[in-house]
């Protein structure tokens, strides 16, 4: 006999799914409200005056005065704080004085480098660090172990400019594995027909396979680099995670049964630690987007931690809030998404 959910309980599980969605929404939107008051908060504290930037240093108090009003500086704070987003919903982030170009334009041009290098990284992080958790799990306590707890503890450990800095030193000036800084050689970078911004993407698209073949020369060392950090994160957590699980009541009853420790490993730990996984992995990837500010500096990467790095030095106030905007709310929507799938594979969070 086929047994069917009563419409009472559909409708009750209904209700919860929508009542979790609507929160998480709300959630999320408080959270990026919180978001844009700090970035306008930045910007009324930082020492940089945007009147003095556009009129100069040696304009009249008139002039002064003009450009204040046209910046609605003169206005309160809640109303200058509306004007903002009311700016920020048509993707006015103002202009940028160090290139002289709306900063949404600027970007849209400079992220799709950082999320390029980002999810090459996070998949080399992902790869590697799953494998060494599982061989360090194999046998706690064995060399293996050990040495896998050495290694991660190294990632986490030696400062990632440094890293970079000597990776270009042995493999580009030494050894020509890498092909240096920037995304492509000279001979490439002006002949490409940027289609999408993701270089990888590009390369092929344009038919060349000696330009494509170049783009992975230019991005093997930083994606290395950037990967070893996020693979030592997510090899410690993971290995925690797991090695709480291999002595719960499940675990000695598969091996009671028989299984092997591969098995036990794989069919019975591994999925149970799916929600640590997926949360390791979303905060590990937005570190990639936020932390990859001094490797995008030392290759020469044109992404967002360029970007910024060099709106700093030049004091630009919108090209910095905006950076720290998109970061942001990168960040927060990320750890969004990472809640979500932990909510819908892990039935033990519902």
């Amino acid at each position: 006999m086929i047994q069917t959910t009563p419409p009472v309980g559909l409708f009750r599980q209904g209700w919860r799914w929508s009542g979790r969605l609507l929160g998480g929404l709300v959630s999320l939107m408080l959270t990026l409200l919180g978001l844009l008051a700090f970035t306008f908060a930045l910007s009324h504290l930082a020492p940089v005056d945007p009147t003095m930037q556009i009129a100069g240093d040696h304009a009249s108090e008139a002039t002064y005065a003009q450009v204040r009003k046209d910046l609605g500086l003169d206005q309160p704070m809640p109303v200058q704080f509306w004007r903002y987003l009311e700016h920020l919903a048509h993707g006015d982030m103002g202009m940028s004085s160090m290139t002289g170009q709306p900063v949404s334009s600027d970007l849209m041009h400079t992220f799709p480098a950082t999320i390029e290098l980002a999810t090459c990284a996070i998949l080399f992080g992902a790869f590697f660090g799953i494998i060494l958790a599982l061989l360090s799990v194999y046998k706690p306590g064995s060399w293996l172990d050990n040495i896998v707890r050495l290694v991660s503890l190294l990632g986490y450990s030696v400062p990632i400019f440094w890293l970079s800095l000597l990776g270009l030193l042995l493999f580009y000036a030494v050894l020509h594995w890498a092909g240096g800084p920037g995304r492509l050689d000279d001979a490439y970078l002006y002949t490409m027909e940027p289609r999408t911004g993701f270089v990888l993407i590009d390369t092929w698209l344009s038919g060349d396979r000696d330009m494509f073949f170049n783009a992975i020369r230019h991005m093997w060392l930083p994606v290395t680099v950037l990967g070893l950090l996020s693979m030592a994160g997510i090899t410690r957590l993971l290995r925690a995670s797991m090695l709480g699980e291999i002595n719960k009541e499940y675990v000695i009853l598969a091996r009671s049964k028989g299984a092997g420790r591969v098995r036990v490993l794989l069919c019975h730990v591994f999925p149970n630690v799916f929600g640590t996984l997926i949360t390791v992995l979303s905060l590990s990837y937005a570190s990639m987007l936020e932390g990859a500010v001094l490797t995008e500096t030392v290759f020469a990467w044109p992404g967002v931690g360029r970007y910024l790095t060099t709106a700093l030095f030049a004091a630009d106030m919108p090209a910095i809030l905006g950076s720290t905007l998109l970061i942001g709310s990168s960040f927060v929507l990320l750890n969004a998404l990472a809640d979500a799938l932990t909510y819908l594979l892990d039935p033990r969070t519902r």
